[in-house]
């Protein structure tokens, strides 16, 4: 795990790109690991994909934007539009998939895991939207507010970009954008979920890599004993 502390998203996104190298190094022997766990807290940035449409939902003015210090960057990752922020724990898992043996769905799947269990461990009740990439808090057992918006990017299945968990964000930066293009759904934080009783954000840093750790360690048991299988199977 590389805490690379408060970045601006270009810088941020090249450290990516060079764990990305590393992690394709790996592969082809010249080091070993399934990959590396990129953590930053970025200065204010509304990121845009290259999803048709994607701009539309940018709501906010140049000089609304200059007024509340966001910047607007391109990305390459999937998804649509969102904002990235101080108090905003962003996760960038740089890893060989091939090694991991996960498809782009079970990866989702397994980044959703770790942040449900994040938040259940600050006894935050969360849960998956079918119909919507992330993971909502809860409301009359139905997903009702965004706490964490995700996007990936696979090249040569090693994977780029993940996630990012509200744990103290400015959440009125939000409104300058319809967040990840979904109108009418309300973004929150585990601060604005817990109130004085909402963990640090080291704290909450803490808990998310121990437990995206686990996960991790169970899909590589689970990788090793199919190839096990499957060799076994082989004449």
């Amino acid at each position: 795990m590389t805490n690379l502390g408060r970045l601006g998203y270009e810088p941020a996104f090249a450290a990516q790109q060079a764990a990305h190298a590393r992690v394709l190094a790996a592969r082809d022997g010249v080091t070993s690991g399934v990959g590396e766990l990129l953590l930053v807290e970025h200065d204010p940035v509304i990121t845009i994909s290259n999803r048709v449409g994607a701009e539309a939902n940018l709501l906010a003015t140049p000089v609304l934007l200059e007024r509340h210090g966001v910047v607007v960057a391109r990305t390459d990752r999937g998804g649509d539009i969102t904002y990235h922020g101080p108090g905003q724990l962003v996760a960038y898992p740089i890893l060989d998939l091939n090694l991991l043996n996960l498809g782009l769905h079970d990866y989702m799947r397994l980044l959703e895991e770790s942040v449900i269990r994040t938040c259940r461990d600050f006894g935050i009740e969360t849960m998956r939207d079918p119909a919507a990439t992330g993971v909502w808090t809860v409301r009359d057992g139905r997903p009702f507010a965004k706490i964490a918006a995700m996007g990936v990017r696979v090249r040569r299945w090693v994977s780029m970009h993940g996630l990012a968990l509200n744990v103290d964000t400015n959440l009125d930066h939000f409104k300058l954008i319809v967040p990840c293009g979904l109108v009418g759904r309300p973004v929150t934080s585990l601060k604005q979920e817990l109130g004085e009783r909402a963990p640090t954000f080291a704290q909450v840093r803490e808990v998310f890599v121990a437990l995206f750790g686990a996960l991790l360690d169970d899909a590589m048991v689970t990788a090793k004993s199919r190839r096990a299988a499957q060799q076994s199977l082989e004449p």
